[in-house]
Parts: structure tokens; sequence; C-alpha cells
């Protein structure tokens, strides 16, 4: 495996020695996993309050594929555009007015909007308010999968349910890249965790991130068994897929009860009487990925990787995406060949 940021870095400097072009993943047209290719682009220079970063692990989710086909798309796109919201890395370039990154930190960022380009590429510039140390834990093939899993899982947990000890939560469809996390951090607030999963690995995977029981989703009994786990009902429900499984879930939902969802689950959950619905979606900020943090070491996280492509094979990992059934988290290496 090659490393190539390990020798850029100058301690004398404030940069490592970073190329004029670099290779990145992008798309020069909306589509298929197929419009996804290889290009040379110019590495991106850095405004004032932004860090670059010589990408190591890059973050493949759903909201990728929407974006690739268009789906957020504004009526002026600039192509070629490189996809990737999310990843780990080193910095290679501070601007002028960071103070607290500095050149040669391991770090792992979450920025949405990359008017500069996406993750998909051996360099990223990204607001350094967005990008954070990495967690003590963790390498940066783990970190890299989590910025937007981890956040989103934390702040469902924390912020939009604000679970307590001892209450009782489902997390639906626990098997995934959110999931797998908030099942832990529902667990670390000291809650009992009902979680449904994808498919018979789905629910052994999610057993062992820490849920007192699991389920198929998919099983139309699937409020039978939440209901022997809970005879009372439960306190609280984190809804990362849609559908009737969830509506099954629903019917559990103690009076008062609070069901939370990150913007992008479809179908949206119905709201019911006496139930509080909070959609919400995950942030990144300096706070933000400090709680994260303090969150990863407190629970000895767990990061489950699904599947690791080498960058210039991006369109695989979409086309992975697409099959479904993706237990954890798909990731780019941007350094293997």
């Amino acid at each position: 495996m090659l490393d190539r940021t390990r020798n850029f870095l100058n301690p004398s400097h404030h940069a490592m020695h970073v190329p004029r072009t670099m290779f990145a993943a992008a798309i020069d047209r909306f589509g298929g996993p197929e419009v996804i290719t290889a290009h040379a682009m110019p590495v991106p220079e850095v405004d004032a309050g932004e860090v670059l970063i010589a990408v190591d692990t890059a973050g493949v989710g759903r909201w990728d594929a929407d974006v690739r086909e268009g789906f957020f798309a504004s009526r002026k796109a600039h192509f070629p555009l490189v996809l990737g919201y999310d990843g780990a890395g080193i910095i290679a370039k501070v601007g002028s007015r960071v103070r607290r990154l500095r050149v040669g930190d391991q770090v792992y960022s979450y920025n949405w909007g990359n008017p500069k380009g996406g993750f998909y590429a051996e360099y990223v510039a990204v607001r350094a308010d967005k990008v954070a140390p990495l967690p003590k834990r963790l390498d940066l093939r783990h970190a890299g999968a989590i910025p937007i899993t981890g956040l989103t899982a934390l702040q469902g947990i924390d912020d939009a349910l604000g679970l307590k000890k001892g209450e009782t939560i489902i997390i639906h469809g626990a098997s995934g890249g959110v999931g797998t996390l908030a099942v832990q951090f529902a667990r670390l607030r000291g809650a009992r965790v009902f979680a449904t999963a994808s498919g018979k690995e789905g629910v052994e995977l999610v057993r062992e991130m820490g849920a007192h029981a699991a389920v198929d989703g998919k099983r139309p009994d699937v409020d039978d068994y939440a209901r022997r786990f809970a005879p009372d009902g439960v306190d609280a429900i984190l809804a990362l897929a849609g559908g009737d499984g969830l509506e099954r879930c629903l019917s559990l939902l103690r009076p008062g009860g609070r069901v939370a969802h990150p913007n992008g689950v479809e179908p949206v959950p119905k709201k019911r009487r006496g139930m509080t619905l909070i959609r919400y979606d995950g942030i990144s900020g300096v706070r933000e990925f400090e709680r994260l943090n303090a969150a990863v070491q407190a629970a000895k996280l767990k990061v489950p990787i699904a599947e690791c492509y080498p960058l210039p094979r991006a369109y695989k990992a979409h086309e992975r995406l697409a099959e479904g059934h993706v237990l954890g988290k798909i990731v780019l290496s941007v350094h293997d060949a």
C-alpha cells in the first residue's frame, strides 16, 4: 500500500510538498454509477479559513448517489464534480487564519457544501471548522468512515431524542452506517435497545454492537418481537429506514413518545396522535466534533466497514451501494491502487 502523504511532511514549512495536480473520481454529467470516472484535476487552493487535507479514506453513502443522480442539483452544476462529503486524512496546508489545526495533523471531516470539490480525491479543501483531530481510538480508515454517520447517530440519540438512562428505544434500520453507531451511543446513554436489521448477518452485527435484542426488520411480525422485549411499550424510536416495518414499530410507542429520523429517510414516518416527530440533519462544527470524539472514546466505538474500494473503483462502490443490504459503512481508500 502506497502512502504518498508521508513523504510530503517537512516540519520546517507550513505545508507539505503538494503537487499541482491530483487524481480524483468525478462526474461530468448526472447518471448511474458508470458516470464516475478518473480525472486529473488541479489541487484546490486554500482560503484563509480553510485547510487542505491529503485524503486517506473517503466515506460513501446514499447521499453521494443522490448527488450523482442530480437529486440536489442546482441549475448551474459545475462539472467535473468531485463527489464525497466526509473522510479522513492528513493536513497538507493551512490557511493564514487557521490556528487550531497544523500541517501533519491527522483529521476527519464532514462538509456538505464543497465548492472546491469533494473527498473522492487525493486532496480536498475544507473550512477549518468542519475538521477535527482524529478520535484517539480510531485510525484514519475507521475515522474516515464515520464523520457523517457518527454525527447523525449521536445527534439523533442526544439532541433529537434526548435519550435518558433507563429508557427503551427501537432503532429501526440498525445495521447500516448510522445504525451500527446509534446502537452503541444508545447503550452509552444507558438505554435498553431493540434493533431491527437487514437479514441474518445484520441481526448478528447489531447484537455485536450491543443491541439487547434484534430482529430482521422485514419480518411481518417484527412488532410481536418488539412487544416481547418491551411489553409496556417504548419511549423512543430512531427511524433510519421507512416503510411497513417502521409503521409496525410505531405501534409500540408509548403516549408522549418521541420518534426521530434524519432527513432522507423514505417514506417519512406518518405522525400519529400523542407522538412527537422530529426530523433532523447531522451537522458538523467544532463543538459537534468535540462531542463525537468524547462519545467515540467513552463508547469504545466499533466501526464496521462493509467494503473498502480503491479510489479508481469508486463507481464499483456505488454499484455496491445500489444493491442495498450494506452492513456498516462503505469507504474508498485513496492510496490503494
